[in-house]
């Protein structure tokens, strides 16, 4: 199965898949290329030092203007399309991919969110202060399918941790970036098995 990552943050789940695939854990899973929308992103320097294929899609054109979601989408998929992607793998990803691109990618997008969808959605929102702010008791991570919406797409894994008392939105954060890490690989793990089935 040929994957890509498409990246915009410091890559801390990219880097847990790459650990996965040195320790040879990722079976017939292939990485061809992280694409970034900002060369300044953690992701770029984990990928080169796993030597993964870097792509820099800018998201303005060279007059500054800002170039509108299909035509990104387009140029996103030139480049899956180029390398065969079976899967695409968002990792701290902070464009809305254009509707026609997630229509055409229907259940071959995956994103991860700290939070327990439906709550919290967004990409804006500081998740972790406002999962403390409301007085959870739990909160987690959620791996979905990419659709139309933000973080709406059918759910493919949930898993909880307790908030303990005292908690803060560093320690909350990092108690949901272990799970994360466990858990991104092994849901590609799933879906490779799950193309290999149907196919």
């Amino acid at each position: 199965m040929k994957i890509c990552v498409l990246a915009s943050t410091n890559g801390t789940d990219l880097q847990a898949i790459l650990d996965e695939m040195a320790a040879e854990e990722m079976e017939n899973i292939e990485l061809c290329f992280v694409l970034v929308n900002k060369t300044n992103c953690g992701a770029v320097k984990k990928a080169e030092n796993a030597h993964i294929p870097v792509i820099f899609l800018p998201e303005r054109g060279e007059n500054g203007e800002k170039i509108d979601r299909e035509t990104y989408g387009r140029q996103i998929d030139d480049a899956c399309r180029e390398f065969g992607i079976d899967l695409i793998v968002l990792v701290g990803w902070m464009r809305i991919l254009s509707p026609w691109f997630v229509r055409k990618w229907k259940k071959k997008i995956i994103n991860i969110h700290p939070s327990l969808l439906p709550k919290y959605p967004g990409m804006d929102l500081d998740v972790h202060q406002a999962v403390l702010a409301a007085g959870e008791k739990e909160s987690g991570m959620t791996i979905h399918y990419v659709d139309e919406g933000v973080d709406s797409g059918e759910i493919i894994l949930q898993k909880t941790v307790e908030i303990a008392p005292g908690e803060t939105k560093e320690s909350l954060k990092e108690k949901v970036q272990e799970l994360e890490k466990k858990w991104y690989p092994a849901v590609i793990r799933q879906l490779r098995n799950k193309m290999a089935n149907e196919g």
